[in-house]
């Protein structure tokens, strides 16, 4: 029996194992962050520690007790993501930001595919390493830059442009992977869902940018309570509408954070939310570390291997193409390079959405691999990354000379 679904001495007993887990995944996290590590991996290990397939005590049994707040979790982890993205600030980068951004993606992604190819996985297998693999941890990165002490440096518009075109494509590319997801067969049934997931995408971002003055008087109030109650029900609401229209939840709360976004309690919401987006997330990373066998890593070793050697490469080239179109130094291509190769969330989400669909089983520990090796050894090689930029030869940048204003 799920947890909302338990009464009496059985609810006791699940509440009990729920707040043990959250107890001891926040403190395996606090003990973290005073290593300098990111929380999520700590999140998914306190999953993997207390979970079925672990010796000692099973405070949470099957993953799927926790699937009402875990998707919570994955709905604010959207929503927050829409909030703070900017379409007119991606279009203020200019060509130079644009091109930056689809070369990141370009090599990863592309990396990503051959990858995939190479396990022989499966076609649908194939499409979702592609992100797993291509797309980097918003959160991590945003976060390294605010620690580092880097927001002044000359390339941080840069990377932060390539978040934002990723984030871009992160829309796109779940739209076109919900059929993939969703076992369509054939050319017309999946032209047929495509069509019906863009139509949606369409009429949100038209919302979005035309629609702010009634969502902003819908939402609009001076109580914190009642406006935490009413863009909840927002994001949630879209977010189902966009799961029974065959779009992905993920990109319905995306969207309705971009609808939320444009209105004139954005800056409020934006505060609201971080407590609980930051609460479900938590559960959402736990519940994945549940469901991980450390047994089943071994099985994966190599392809984990080999997809952390293949992404640290391909940041780092695109890296140097970034700042080589934007006129910087080394110092700039290696901050950028090891400061994008952390995974997290969006590797996690696509992972879970793929087992979800009853893609191969393998994704799953694949996945907890190598986001746990690259969201503990991104941060770690990005506070070093001036070791990598005395090492990049000068002849690949047309003006060198900046690298000296950038912070190591």
């Amino acid at each position: 029996m799920g947890l909302l679904a338990a009464t009496g001495g059985e609810s006791g007993r699940e509440l009990v194992a729920l707040g043990a887990a959250l107890l001891i995944a926040g403190l395996l996290a606090r003990a973290g962050r005073r290593m300098g590590l990111p929380t999520i991996p700590l999140f998914m290990a306190a999953g993997i520690l207390t979970g079925p397939h672990t010796p000692g005590p099973v405070l949470i049994r099957d993953p799927a007790d926790l699937g009402l707040l875990t998707t919570l979790g994955l709905i604010l982890l959207l929503f927050h993501l829409g909030l703070e993205f900017s379409l007119d600030d991606l279009l203020a980068g200019g060509r130079r930001l644009l091109a930056a951004g689809a070369a990141y993606l370009a090599i990863n992604m592309s990396a990503g595919v051959a990858l995939g190819a190479s396990l022989g996985w499966g076609g649908r297998e194939v499409l979702v390493i592609a992100g797993i693999v291509g797309i980097s941890s918003s959160a991590i990165v945003t976060k390294l830059l605010v620690e580092l002490r880097r927001l002044a440096n000359p390339e941080t518009g840069l990377l932060l442009g390539i978040v934002v075109v990723e984030d871009v494509f992160l829309a796109i590319y779940l739209a076109l992977l919900q059929p993939v997801l969703g076992g369509a067969e054939g050319a017309g049934e999946v032209a047929a869902s495509v069509a019906k997931g863009v139509a949606f995408l369409v009429l949100l971002v038209a919302l979005a940018r035309w629609g702010r003055g009634p969502v902003g008087r819908l939402l609009g109030t001076g109580d914190d309570e009642l406006l935490t109650v009413c863009f909840i029900g927002v994001a949630v609401l879209i977010a189902g509408v966009a799961a029974n229209v065959g779009v992905s939840d993920a990109i319905g709360a995306f969207l309705a954070g971009q609808v939320v976004a444009g209105t004139s309690v954005a800056h409020r919401v934006q505060r609201l939310v971080l407590p609980l987006r930051d609460l479900f997330a938590a559960m959402f990373f736990f519940a994945f570390g549940l469901s991980v066998d450390p047994g089943a890593l071994a099985s994966v070793a190599l392809p984990v291997l080999a997809a952390v050697t293949v992404t640290a490469i391909g940041c780092v080239v695109a890296g140097v193409i970034a700042v080589r179109i934007q006129g910087l130094g080394p110092s700039s291509a290696a901050n950028i390079g090891l400061t994008v190769v952390a995974r997290g969330e969006f590797s996690l989400i696509l992972a879970t959405l793929a087992v979800a669909a009853g893609l191969d089983g393998r994704l799953g520990p694949f996945t907890a691999g190598y986001v746990l090796v690259l969201a503990i050894a991104g941060p770690l090689a990005a506070s070093r990354s001036h070791l990598l930029a005395r090492r990049l030869p000068a002849r690949l940048f047309p003006t060198p000379a900046l690298s000296g204003k950038v912070s190591p």
